[in-house]
């Protein structure tokens, strides 16, 4: 299932996960020019004139071959090199932030290609050891394991469960109907957006969404909908969106990852994103999504 509220969630790519292990198939995909790659620097991207630089293999550097899959009759690769003998200056390179703006404008099909790359990228960035023996890690399967060359031990990419949600209350679609929203100390003045945080080991979605809120702003929340979700290789998330019911409206800020939480109305959401008072998540994120899901409709300003 897709979900086409979740824009970066849209136009997923076959992976081709049968292909991985076949060095012909994927060599004779490497031959054919209208292959396109991505080339990573360690982590990072680089877009050029303001969209992402896909190669064909011809003009790839060399560096770990990743397969991504297959999409519009294409099949798209991804090669990681070392930041030391990447193409161009440092400064032309970016992390996935970054390039966010990119993704929005214009290249937004390539999202799930890009984040797939990302998080393998993030993954072999951070796993360089055996965690059983500390020996070598020797890639396979197209960049999407690692297999250690001392005790053989296998590695596979690892994925962080985190929950972002919105938290109502109030009569639902009445006027009084409130969102609770918050906000860092870091950020700019008028900065708000949904809460979010970790799952931790043992514990269901839902719980994770009534922890975090309690946790962070002292407000306890009763029943939890799923809403969809959102890769979020920063380093190796899947944001996992919701909407919870409040049952007390008090509320608490911990005073360590939240600054400041407001209830907003509607019209309250609407005026201060008119006006420039509030500021509200970029237009991609799945924290846009839910605020606009629940509002109704577009908003304007993003951060």
């Amino acid at each position: 299932m897709t979900f086409p509220h979740v824009k970066l969630s849209a136009n997923p790519h076959d992976r081709s996960g049968v292909r991985r292990g076949d060095e012909a198939w994927l060599d004779e995909r490497w031959s054919d020019p209208d292959s396109r790659v991505l080339v990573v620097s360690g982590t990072r991207i680089r877009p050029v004139d303001g969209r992402l630089d896909w190669v064909s293999p011809q003009e790839a550097p060399d560096g770990l071959r990743v397969l991504l899959g297959e999409q519009d009759g294409r099949t798209w690769f991804a090669v990681v090199v070392d930041p030391a003998v990447a193409p161009g200056e440092k400064s032309e390179w970016f992390g996935l932030r970054g390039v966010l703006p990119h993704l929005a404008d214009g290249g937004l099909p390539e999202a799930p290609l890009v984040f797939h790359a990302i998080g393998l990228a993030e993954w072999l960035y951070a796993t360089k050891y055996c965690p059983r023996c500390a020996g070598g890690l020797e890639p396979r399967n197209a960049g999407h394991e690692l297999v250690c060359t001392s005790c053989g031990k296998a590695q596979f990419p690892r994925t962080d469960p985190a929950v972002i949600m919105l938290v109502t209350s109030g009569e639902p679609s009445s006027e009084s109907e409130r969102c609770l929203l918050g906000r860092q100390a870091v950020w700019p003045e008028g900065r708000y957006s949904t809460l979010a945080g970790f799952c931790e080991p043992g514990e269901t979605l839902e719980d994770a969404v009534r922890r975090e809120v309690a946790e962070e702003v002292g407000v306890r929340v009763g029943a939890v909908e799923y809403f969809g979700n959102q890769p979020w290789p920063l380093p190796a998330s899947l944001m996992l969106g919701f909407i919870g019911r409040a049952e007390s409206t008090d509320i608490r800020v911990d005073e360590d990852e939240i600054e400041d939480a407001r209830w907003f109305t509607r019209a309250e959401m609407k005026a201060g994103a008119e006006d420039g008072s509030l500021v509200l998540p970029g237009g991609v994120s799945i924290s846009r999504s839910l605020v606009e899901h629940w509002y109704g409709g577009p908003l304007p300003g993003t951060w």
